[in-house]
């Protein structure tokens, strides 16, 4: 087969969270276990970092590679959903797994794979654990799917775990209520492991109570934060560059933008510390320079993306309430004329309230990703004229981008996003 031809095989053949939602999900590990035992336990022996989460995991990831990159070590990355190339999921030192690679693994594994019919989130982890004992990296920062305590990822004893914080997203699959969901993302505490929980949320009894059955040491990446921000010059540099720094600036300070990252930093600032005290050397230099060229190192786009600056364009893979949240108050930051909406949502979502928290002034340009879990257009655009959202519907997510880059002034702001699938097909 060749690559394309491989590709559409996994992706024909296999359930694919993002193309059919709930369908897809596993809600046990046996098909993984099953997966690696053919595939003779290729995770045993190597360092890792977990990084769970509602947001933010991806970022996480993303810059911890990037500062371990620049800190000279080898580091593996395993991040999903991709945005334009299968291979953007699996990478060492920034650089994606070989399109021969997948081929062969593909070929090699076929047979014994489809007796044990996994999906094909499944089956991207057991090639990642393959690759990555091919590379031996140093160290691999490896980011849950969906969930923590049955994601295919968590049969890794990791260096330490990393939680970013809890939202209501996916509910239909990890419970209704924050204690539930922080229940199932708290399933990655390891025993005598260190866990960093990003923030200090209502729910951190739910990580404090798991941490200590499993007597591990846990940090609040928020608290050491605050503390920190007093005396690390270095943590402030790099919050000042995110805080301070205008987004129409055409010298980017750093790869990627969004004030909404600070509470990132603070993740990734806690992190660094656990990683000192594994044995990982990194100096402050490398920190910095992991922040600052983050898509240059790892591959990271799509995160408060800037495409264009006259006019500003700007794409964010923002997909729940709480990630919009974020979205609208970087937004409201910004000067600009008018706004011109690129939207697109998962039929999957909250959709009412992402709807209630995005901008009234402005002109909507609702769409449909290319993606069978994408809200039809039309409802769309209905949907989001009771909330006072003006605009028309548009058959595909190119054909949106292009009506609100025609009609769009040098001083407007165009913004695309509500779905990472929307997203990816603008970049």
């Amino acid at each position: 087969m060749t690559y394309q031809q491989t590709l559409d095989y996994l992706f024909e053949k296999l359930p694919m969270y993002h193309r059919i939602g709930d369908a897809a999900y596993k809600a046990d590990l046996d098909n993984t276990l099953a997966l690696l035992k053919v595939l003779k336990e290729p995770h045993k022996g190597m360092k890792f970092v977990h990084v769970a989460g509602t947001n933010g995991k991806g970022s996480v990831s993303n810059f911890l590679a990037a500062i371990l990159q620049s800190a000279g070590y080898k580091t593996g990355l395993y991040t999903s959903p991709h945005l334009k190339d299968f291979r953007e999921r699996i990478r060492i030192n920034g650089k994606m797994i070989p399109e021969k690679y997948v081929v062969e693994f593909v070929q090699k594994h076929k047979t014994h794979f489809e007796k044990i019919e996994p999906s094909f989130f499944e089956w991207s982890v057991a090639l990642a654990f393959d690759y990555f004992r091919t590379e031996k990296p140093d160290v691999a920062i490896i980011e849950t799917g969906l969930g923590g305590r049955l994601d295919s990822t968590n049969v890794i004893n990791p260096l330490f775990s990393i939680i970013t914080n809890i939202g209501l997203d996916h509910t239909a699959l990890l419970g209704d209520t924050l204690e539930k969901i922080a229940t199932e993302k708290a399933g990655i505490i390891k025993p005598g492991t260190p866990v960093v929980i990003g923030e200090s949320q209502q729910i951190k009894n739910v990580f404090v109570k798991k941490a200590k059955t499993e007597n591990s040491r846990i940090v609040f990446a928020d608290k050491e934060y605050k503390a920190a921000l007093k005396t690390n010059n270095q943590l402030k540099l790099v919050v000042d560059i995110f805080e301070r720094r205008s987004v129409v600036q055409k010298n980017m300070e750093v790869g990627i933008a969004g004030m909404y990252q600070v509470k990132n930093v603070q993740t990734v600032f806690s992190a660094i510390n656990v990683l000192h005290q594994k044995g990982f050397l990194i100096k402050s230099d490398a920190v910095l320079k992991g922040f600052k060229n983050v898509m240059a190192l790892t591959g990271f786009a799509g995160r408060w993306h800037i495409l264009s600056q006259e006019p500003l364009t700007i794409a964010d893979t923002g997909h729940n309430a709480e990630g919009l949240r974020h979205v609208v108050e970087q937004i409201e930051r910004i000067p600009f004329k008018n706004l011109h909406f690129v939207l697109g949502i998962a039929s999957d979502k909250s959709i009412e309230d992402m709807l209630s928290l995005l901008p009234k002034k402005g002109t909507y340009y609702f769409c449909k990703a290319n993606v069978p879990r994408a809200l039809d257009e039309n409802e769309l655009r209905q949907r989001a004229h009771a909330y006072g959202m003006q605009g028309e519907s548009y058959n595909t997510v190119k054909e949106a981008f292009e009506k609100a880059k025609a009609t769009a002034l040098k001083d407007d702001l165009i913004f695309v996003g509500g779905s990472t699938y929307v997203v990816a097909e603008v970049l």
